[in-house]
């Protein structure tokens, strides 16, 4: 996953995006749109539609990251339910196909008072309500740190996936910004962060409750794009390799694109997750021609180039499967762990 907040116009071709699965505006206030948010706002429904014909044709999601570090929601006494109402309009009324919840208000947060998590699981679960599971995509992007089990006296981010960790499909957690030292070595990111931040490692953070599946790794895509925390992307590469071969299959988000350009994903994919071409053009992010015997009846055949987000059912060697975790390519059955089996058709 990339963002961009670059006031880029005309937006990247899709081939420009190759080796990205998902793109996300940056950003969308409580106030309304601002930079690549409000150049897409700006367009004309016929260009809006034509990007996303052509992004979705090469497997690509187009959503729309809210908030940013210039937003402080909970401080500024903003309401969860009114706030989650308006950007899921923003989201239907604009065509896009989810929303990433950037939160970034670390006075509430880190006053450690439990008002920070209290916003964050009502602002989620009234944005999904309005953009339901398995037809929109619901995002979060914390700071690893506030993954912490033992900083947070509201519980961090552990108690918000605890309540709501269900109606996220995936966490884009930002391993930067935190540290001269912090999370930049494949050891400090993987498996054993500093004092600073305890357990916030990612396979940390997954021993303490959360899905490992759904912990995405975020870095800066130059050293200007953050204060701390770059990795340059062939060692990231070495790091996701690591990952993988413990049983993580997340993937990665970067900050920003273009400066993290396809050939930045390509080669943090690497022999991993290889980008080998294109998939075949599709003309809607959902599965065509359902099945229509037994149990199984309205529900579409898997499709290896759609994108699926958790809670999804398809059809597959004769069993009906749900989607546990956004996913695409990840066969039913497969060692990914993307879905459950629910029987026989």
């Amino acid at each position: 996953m990339a963002y961009n907040d670059k006031w880029l116009n005309p937006l990247p071709s899709s081939s420009e995006l190759e080796g990205y699965t998902v793109f996300a505006l940056a950003f969308l206030l409580s106030s309304g749109s601002v930079d690549e948010a409000q150049n897409w706002q700006e367009l004309t429904a016929s260009q809006r539609s034509s990007y996303l014909s052509e992004y979705n044709a090469a497997g690509i999601s187009l959503i729309v990251s809210a908030f940013g570090s210039t937003e402080t929601p909970t401080s500024s006494g903003l309401d969860p339910v009114t706030t989650a109402n308006n950007i899921a309009t923003w989201v239907t009324g604009y065509g896009v196909l989810g929303v990433d919840v950037d939160y970034e208000d670390f006075t509430a947060f880190d006053g450690s008072t439990g008002a920070a998590e209290t916003w964050l699981i009502s602002f989620t679960q009234q944005l999904r309500t309005k953009l339901p599971q398995g037809q929109y995509i619901l995002t979060h992007a914390p700071v690893a740190p506030w993954f912490s089990p033992s900083m947070w006296s509201g519980g961090g981010y552990i108690a918000v996936d605890k309540s709501v960790g269900s109606l996220i499909d995936w966490y884009n957690v930002q391993f930067y910004n935190q540290g001269a030292t912090e999370y930049t070595t494949c050891a400090g990111l993987l498996t054993a962060s500093s004092s600073t931040w305890p357990e916030t490692a990612l396979f940390q953070i997954a021993a303490n409750g959360v899905s490992l599946n759904k912990l995405v790794i975020g870095k800066p895509g130059t050293t200007a794009d953050a204060n701390n925390g770059y990795i340059d992307p062939s060692t990231l590469a070495t790091c996701v390799s690591q990952a993988a071969a413990k049983g993580w299959n997340a993937g990665v988000m970067v900050w920003q694109y273009p400066d993290a350009t396809s050939s930045w994903i390509k080669t943090v994919r690497g022999n991993t997750w290889p980008v080998v071409g294109s998939p075949a053009p599709t003309t809607t992010t959902s599965a065509p021609s359902p099945t229509s015997t037994g149990s199984c009846a309205g529900v579409s055949a898997w499709v290896n180039n759609v994108a699926y987000v958790s809670g999804n059912q398809v059809t597959y060697g004769g069993d009906l499967w749900t989607a546990t975790q956004w996913n695409q390519d990840e066969q039913p059955g497969g060692p990914a762990g993307a879905w459950t089996n629910d029987g026989a058709c």
